[in-house]
């Protein structure tokens, strides 16, 4: 069964229950704290009560710099919602670490930003290097992957749109609420992926809720694939992709190709009127709550609380 870790400003936490208990290591980076799994081990087995989960301030459970990546358009009902049809070629992007915040930390809009959304992702936590050139099966995964954390890949679609620009718009300052735990899983925790279930809510409203089984390229590919050009060291970042229900979807067909006859300008002011007739974007003073578990419990990647503000 998986193991929860917890991060807080002072060390390492096993999670048990409603409570944690210490885990004596001298490691400060994901990458050490892996490297060291009989502390884990101990720490979980240990007979000490612990301290209350509720007690205790979590942090990332992934800490950076790390690489941070990301899947684009990944679950059939996001494509469905984005207007994607036929075959979608894999697509990878970066995120700037700098952008990994905490699982209650606000995430802060900027001033220019008008169009803010979020996105559900499963976040897989590299544990051993894979290096360029790397075939990874299925029951390859235990050996790169170490655990999984629930990450939220807040976007500001005014600027993802109008640039083009994936790295910009999904890199501020807490763009990537990660945590609270770090599942690190035992090999057999890997046949129960496809049961995971992404959840989020605004302000108690549901908005995106669909399992893995939903996932167009899988954890396994997904690495082989990014590893045609990329390495990933232990402690680097790979979120897997978002569910339908984001705040953006794509106009109706026949409005899309009305606007695609107009120039890039035009176009771009007409959609943008429409946009700010949606009330699904992200305001000053929500609340966004994302979970991330299995029906049984087995995997359960604890609960996201994070409220949106804007810039001072």
């Amino acid at each position: 069964m998986s193991t929860n870790v917890l991060r807080t400003a002072d060390g390492w936490w096993v999670v048990r229950d409603e409570r944690a208990v210490r885990i004596e290591t001298k490691a400060v980076t994901t990458a050490e704290l892996l490297a060291d799994p009989d502390a884990v081990r101990e720490a979980a087995a240990s007979a000490e009560n612990g301290t209350p989960v509720d007690d205790l301030v979590a942090l990332p459970p992934v800490t950076t710099p790390c690489r941070v990546v990301a899947q684009m358009v990944n679950y059939r009902s996001h494509a469905k919602d984005s207007g994607f049809t036929g075959d979608i070629p894999p697509t990878f992007f970066r995120k700037a670490s700098g952008s990994v915040s905490g699982p209650r930390d606000a995430i802060i809009r900027p001033s220019h930003v008008k169009f803010l959304d979020y996105e559900v992702e499963l976040g897989l936590v590299m544990g051993a290097t894979l290096p360029v050139g790397t075939v990874v099966e299925e029951q390859d995964l235990p050996r790169y992957v170490a655990g999984l954390v629930l990450t939220n890949d807040v976007s500001a679609r005014d600027v993802q749109l109008t640039k083009t620009q994936f790295y910009e718009s999904k890199s501020y300052p807490t763009f990537t609420p990660t945590g609270p735990y770090l599942a690190l899983l035992e090999p057999e925790d890997f046949a129960h992926l496809l049961n995971l279930r992404l959840r989020l809510s605004v302000n108690g409203v549901s908005r995106q809720d669909r399992t893995l089984a939903d996932m167009i390229v899988r954890p396994a590919q997904a690495l082989t694939l990014l590893a045609r050009f990329q390495t990933l060291d232990p402690g680097d970042l790979l979120l897997t992709g978002t569910p339908g229900g984001t705040a953006l979807k794509a106009p109706p067909k026949p409005i899309a190709k009305i606007s695609a006859l107009l120039p890039p300008a035009v176009r771009w002011k007409a959609f943008f009127k429409g946009q700010a007739k949606n009330p699904l974007y992200l305001r000053d003073g929500d609340l966004i709550t994302a979970t991330i578990a299995t029906p049984d419990g087995q995997i359960d990647l604890g609960e996201q609380r994070t409220p949106v503000t804007d810039a001072p």
